[in-house]
């Protein structure tokens, strides 16, 4: 069994005049209120697939004292909603993982009833401030990414260590295009307009067209022996 006590935060001081005694009660008052609590995700409801928004479990980081320094660590806290980057059907899908470090914040009124219906509600209780209708937004405190999109005053990064999927009924792409690697279509046309492709590689094809002739069947006139050249392509 443990011998450790709780002891109060008021010291010899507080009360050793009107004003400190009306302090101390301020101070105890402001300290019911929640701002930003940095936390770590110990669960997640989703894991990247295209679905609504989910939540985490989360465990707070700073642990509680009191007023002699006796640590006393929180518990995890359940079902709280976490932030995507999304208006209407469009979204940025980048759900959290367990292990995440970001901050959670507590809304000055129960929000159970609005997380239920997603919709106007009265607050579930006259609870304010609790962590339990806390909001959390990742992204401090974390490793460094293996895949993201990078922007920067030399251009826009997209790295992935296995593979960049874009699906799209027609994909635009303006500008000079510089291939390092393979272009697979499947069976669908790959038009680049009147811009550059630039490939260090092979170009293969079953049939290619140039200004308009095929490459592979096309004949040429003004056929002669000697030195000559062929004319243009029929």
């Amino acid at each position: 069994m443990s011998d450790t006590f709780g002891y109060g935060q008021q010291g010899p001081n507080d009360s050793s005049s009107e004003f400190n005694k009306i302090a101390f009660v301020v101070s105890q008052m402001m300290a019911r209120l929640r701002t930003l609590l940095p936390v770590k995700v110990v669960a997640v409801t989703n894991e990247g697939g295209v679905s609504p928004v989910g939540s985490v479990d989360v465990l707070p980081l700073i642990t509680q004292l009191d007023g002699q320094g006796n640590a006393t660590p929180y518990a995890a806290i359940f079902g709280v909603p976490y932030f995507r980057l999304q208006g209407g059907t469009n979204a940025i899908i980048i759900d959290p993982t367990v292990n995440d470090v970001g901050f959670m914040i507590a809304a000055d009124r129960d929000i159970s009833s609005v997380k239920a219906t997603k919709g106007p509600a009265n607050p579930g209780s006259f609870r304010r401030f609790d962590l339990a209708d806390g909001i959390y937004i990742g992204g401090i405190l974390n490793d460094t990414p293996t895949q993201y999109v990078r922007c920067h005053s030399g251009g826009i990064d997209i790295v992935s260590p296995t593979k960049v999927t874009i699906t799209a009924p027609i994909i635009d792409l303006v500008g000079a295009i510089t291939v390092d690697g393979t272009v697979t279509g499947p069976g669908g046309a790959i038009d680049f307009g009147s811009s550059n492709l630039t490939t260090t590689g092979q170009v293969t094809g079953g049939t290619v067209i140039g200004g308009g002739k095929n490459l592979a069947t096309h004949v040429h006139g003004g056929v002669q022996t000697g030195g000559g050249d062929t004319g243009p392509p029929v």
